[in-house]
């Protein structure tokens, strides 16, 4: 983000541009590297992310070493605002799942405008109550659904914050993601692959036809989409 360019993260974009103002000068755009580890469970977190563009995983794990993803945050979205308006300790891991850029805000900075800006502080509020949402929605899913269905979602939210059909990804980052063992995810893809849905290639994913993997996909996808417009619009 420039001084004077508009922000890519489409939640800044909501703002006034008073209430913008306000954020300008702390907001620092930095690369998101994959695999970069954007915070942590249980650890201080020094920054606040608006992601531009790429996706962050957030995730919580089992001592037992399993992880499963509750959200898949990008440019609708804020990293660390939970913790930011509360102990600035991070509940859940956040790790860099697809490349791009984020604009950085020291959680000092960012509780500071909280405190003077209504609109910023309402727009934190809000993103937590879809983030919350979201990740009660997810867990509906992985308990009633087919991994067919959640995995046509999980690639629709995918596409959708990445804008493009070639996502950079492996059976072994779905299955872990979705917390479902590998062979599973290679015997749906092989599925959605002879179904002409998606094209399957080591470490790549294509999507082929797009109103069908919609039609494969359950409602849960729908039913995200609907949180997150009704509690991020403009107001």
């Amino acid at each position: 983000m420039t001084a004077s360019g508009p922000p890519s993260n489409q939640l800044l974009q909501t703002l006034d541009a008073a209430d913008l103002a306000l954020l300008r000068p702390h907001l620092v755009t930095i690369e998101l590297v994959r695999e970069t580890v954007l915070g942590e469970a249980g650890a201080a977190l020094r920054h606040v992310h608006f992601p531009n563009a790429g996706t962050v995983s957030i995730t919580v794990g089992l001592s037992e070493g399993q992880t499963i993803e509750v959200a898949m945050l990008g440019r609708d979205s804020i990293v660390g605002g939970c913790a930011a308006l509360t102990d600035g300790i991070a509940m859940s891991d956040a790790i860099v799942l697809f490349p791009g850029t984020a604009s950085a805000l020291e959680i000092s900075a960012c509780r500071a405008i909280a405190a003077t800006s209504v609109p910023f502080h309402n727009l934190m509020i809000r993103h937590e109550q879809a983030l919350l949402a979201h990740a009660q929605q997810s867990l509906l899913c992985n308990t009633l659904h087919p991994v067919e269905a959640r995995l046509a979602r999980w690639l629709l939210r995918a596409r959708d914050l990445s804008d493009s059909e070639i996502l950079p990804l492996t059976q072994e980052t779905l299955a872990q993601m979705m917390g479902v063992r590998r062979n599973a995810i290679s015997l749906v893809a092989h599925a959605l692959q002879r179904a002409g849905i998606i094209r399957y290639s080591r470490g790549q994913i294509e999507i082929i036809d797009l109103p069908a993997l919609k039609a494969t996909s359950c409602d849960c996808y729908a039913a995200m989409k609907a949180h997150h417009a009704r509690l991020l619009a403009r107001p």
